[in-house]
């Protein structure tokens, strides 16, 4: 039986050539962004599932709050919360603590090596399955200046030659090699090239006491294994019980303590990151973002199934006496459903194949779209993710087929064998014109979310920070003293001026401190910047009161200008609306008074999906990290980056320039926005090319049950013209229907939800609205022209004969 409905529907798709082709590339169509979708799922379920005891792993979220406001779930914790849980929490198997930002430049010989990686105490081996290729893990991270190499770094320090027990000088410190293990899975959220012991950097900080505090959080983090079959409500309680405990010592900050599975780290809540960089929050997806792209994916594979009904439908006429002798002869309604399910499952998995082609010609599209994509998935083919492409095909053709099975399983063979006119396909006409209007709704959603997104993406880059950044490079020092590379870069012509930060602002980066003036008791963070007196009137900020700097510390603790914006002067009712009198004026900031020497207009500080808060600028010294910023005038770009690039391998030969013009750095801040828009245009392609091939089965379907009254129509005089509109305003009907749905709502949509996320968005113009309606109309005139035109130059005489 299995074998005669695989037979005939092969027979029925070779027959039907047309069809079958527009089924097939259809379902293709839409397959190949399903597929892509399952092995991004795929990818993103693979992280983290090499630790054995990974089902059972946990990382501490710190919950944090300041004057009674959280401020934020953080992915980092204290060195104190990992000391806290070993001496005082039960059911627990092993706890490690592992510290953020280990770098340096590793030398062996002649050999260096930037090398990044973490502190960490040997109990993580006993959490982790990092396979130790040499040394022993219980006491391989014990010691002080003991440091751990993956194999890959190993063999570039040490080429062919054993390096355990050898020594190695990073930057002016001597560390021994005290174990080598394999490179670390492309699929874990903790990268490293090196592990340091933790205790290392306790003997360098045992003489400060906030290193170990409760409240430094900010760039460690505490993984623990609990015991088999352990009870989490007890070991919560446990935390929460540490942190009643540890917050009463505390005045502002109260701090919980929470337990995030490792699994959930990757897929999970977004937290917020401390300044050490992507350290424990590795790469990260937020679930809403899947469930996005999961809902986009499913609504353009839904329209290829309506197209498999309507172009099913659309020649149900050639198939009805078909099914009226298997019922002659026996069939039931089972085997005829059983029949069509068949047919429409090998369509499937015929355009399986086509669609695994265009999977494999968009992989790299999609990898290289965007930098965070290439570090968060590899979408290689595995068996596991070949059987769900089989899997997903045969499901895709079930529903599908589901529709024409149940149709086709009701005719009647008395009907279907005698006069076909009585067969009662037409009731499904009011089915015919849901799926036309729910397939153009869906393409006009999209393009018309394509053109809003895109506009107000571009808006965003030309938007006025409320400060230049035409044509400044912004170049990391990378540790290097910036006063030989200011004095080199000064003697270019092409260079007009230069500055020193410590930060890079409008790009999301962000320096955080706490800031109060006359009330002890009242706080607020303030975003801050380290930055020298050339770098205001580079950047061409605004001041509306007061000066630059006039000091030029040298130390930190030296510092005692501030400047700052009019949200601090508001903030804090600093010269009652009158900015010339808070020149003068005393604040705290991190437990030291600095006197407000100006005032800046206010200025967007970070991304423009923020409300512009208050900000500080304090002076910068030799202390702090440095980008330098030079403001280039150059008819010839290239070549005076060349000269920039010569002599930044004069002071670095290690390591390469790291430098980005701002207005370029401003777009990579945005990347996400724009990855997005690029995915829902390419779903809007696919959209719209669906959407003409389920118009272009219903025009099919239209003309041949009309073929009749075409030609009567004709004998009576009805022009060319006439019959085109005859047949076209049905459809145009319908796709008004669709636009007097899917404009509105899309207006809605980002009116309500979108922009109030963006306070200092664009309104949205009419064109933007009606740019997507135009075009689909174009379309459906050009599909729904040349079948009408078809139709209406037929011979009457023929037609009439023939009926």
């Amino acid at each position: 039986m299995i074998g005669s409905y695989v037979k005939t529907s092969g027979r029925n798709i070779m027959r039907n050539k047309v069809f079958s082709f527009i089924n097939i590339l259809g379902l293709a169509i839409s397959m190949c962004v399903g597929l892509l979708l399952i092995a991004f799922l795929l990818d993103l379920r693979s992280y983290d599932r090499f630790h054995k005891n990974g089902d059972r792993i946990y990382r501490i979220t710190n919950i944090m709050s300041s004057n009674n406001e959280q401020s934020g779930k953080f992915a980092s914790t204290s060195i104190k919360t990992g000391k806290l849980i070993r001496e005082k929490v039960t059911g627990i198997e092993a706890v490690t603590t592992m510290r953020n930002n280990f770098s340096g430049d590793a030398k062996v010989g002649d050999n260096i090596l930037p090398i990044k990686g973490y502190w960490a105490e040997p109990s993580l081996f006993r959490v982790f399955t990092f396979p130790m290729a040499e040394g022993n893990p219980e006491t391989a991270l014990k010691d002080p200046y003991s440091v751990v190499l993956t194999e890959t770094a190993a063999r570039k320090l040490f080429g062919n030659q054993p390096a355990l027990g050898k020594a190695i000088q990073i930057d002016t410190l001597t560390y021994q090699v005290t174990g080598i293990i394999k490179d670390v899975p492309f699929f874990s959220h903790i990268s490293f090239e090196a592990l340091v012991s933790l205790s290392t950097v306790e003997q360098a900080n045992k003489s400060d006491r906030t290193f170990g505090a409760w409240t430094n959080m900010w760039s460690n983090s505490v993984y623990l294994l609990p015991t088999e079959h352990a009870d989490m409500a007890s070991i919560q309680s446990q935390l929460n019980a540490i942190a009643r405990e540890e917050n009463q010592a505390e005045e502002n900050t109260k701090i919980q303590l929470e337990l995030l599975p490792l699994y959930n780290i990757v897929v999970g809540e977004s937290l917020r990151q401390s300044e050490g960089g992507p350290g424990f929050m590795g790469p990260h997806m937020p679930p809403v973002v899947l469930w996005i792209l999961g809902g986009l994916a499913f609504v353009v594979i839904l329209s290829a199934c309506f197209n498999y009904t309507n172009l099913s439908i659309a020649r149900a006429m050639r198939r009805i006496k078909e099914v009226g002798l298997r019922k002659t002869i026996g069939a039931g309604k089972g085997q005829v459903r059983l029949q069509f399910l068949a047919e429409s499952v090998i369509i499937s998995l015929a355009a399986l194949l086509l669609s695994f082609l265009l999977f494999l010609l968009l992989r790299p599209l999609l990898i290289n779209m965007a930098p965070e994509m290439q570090r968060l998935v590899k979408l290689d083919l595995t068996p596991i993710m070949i059987a769900a492409f089989i899997v997903f095909a045969v499901a895709v053709g079930v529903i599908a087929g589901f529709v024409p099975a149940i149709f086709f399983s009701k005719v009647k063979p008395i009907h279907a064998l005698g006069n076909l006119s009585s067969v009662k396909m037409f009731k499904h006409l009011s089915l015919r014109r849901a799926l036309v209007v729910i397939q153009y709704t869906i393409t006009l959603i999209f393009i018309t979310t394509t053109a809003i997104g895109y506009v107000q993406y571009k808006n965003i880059l030309t938007f006025d920070l409320g400060f230049s950044t035409a044509n400044i490079l912004n170049i990391n020092t990378q540790d290097n003293k910036p006063d030989v590379l200011l004095k080199e870069l000064g003697e270019l012509p092409e260079v007009t001026a230069l500055s020193r930060s410590l930060i890079t602002t409008g790009v999301g980066n962000a320096w955080g401190s706490t800031m109060k003036y006359k009330d002890s008791r009242d706080s607020v963070l303030v975003m801050t910047n380290h930055v020298d007196e050339n770098y205001l009137p580079l950047h061409d900020y605004k001041l509306v009161a007061g000066g630059n700097f006039i000091a030029r510390p040298t130390t930190a603790q030296a510092t005692g200008e501030v400047i700052v914006n009019e949200q601090v002067l508001k903030r804090f009712n600093i010269g009652t609306g009158n900015p010339g009198k808070a020149i003068g004026e005393q604040i705290i900031m991190n437990g030291r008074k600095m006197t407000i020497v100006g005032v800046m207009k206010d200025f967007h500080y970070g991304t423009v999906e923020n409300l512009i808060g208050p900000v500080a600028f304090t002076f910068w010294t030799p202390e702090d990290r440095a980008i330098i910023s030079a403001k280039i005038q150059s008819a010839d770009m290239p070549a005076t980056l060349a000269k920039i690039e010569s002599i930044w391998k004069k002071i670095d030969r290690v390591h390469p320039l790291e430098a980005a013009f701002y207005d370029q750095a401003i777009e990579d801040a945005y990347s996400e926005f724009s990855t997005m828009i690029k995915i829902i245009g390419f779903l809007s392609f696919l959209a719209i090319s669906i959407a003409s091939m389920g118009l272009f089965g219903m025009v099919v379907f239209t003309t041949e049950t009309r073929l009749k009254e075409i030609g009567i129509r004709k004998v009576m005089g009805a022009s060319i013209g006439n019959l085109i509109y005859l047949l076209s305003r049905g459809f145009l009907f319908l796709l008004s229907v669709s636009a007097l749905i899917a404009l509105p709502a899309t207006y809605f949509f980002f009116k309500t939800i979108v922009l109030p996320n963006f306070p200092y968005h664009t309104s949205m113009q009419i064109p933007e609205l009606f740019i997507g309606l135009l075009a689909v109309l174009l379309i459906a005139l050009i599909m729904i022209g040349s079948q009408t035109l078809k139709a209406a130059r037929n011979n009457p005489v023929t037609v009439l004969k023939r009926e």
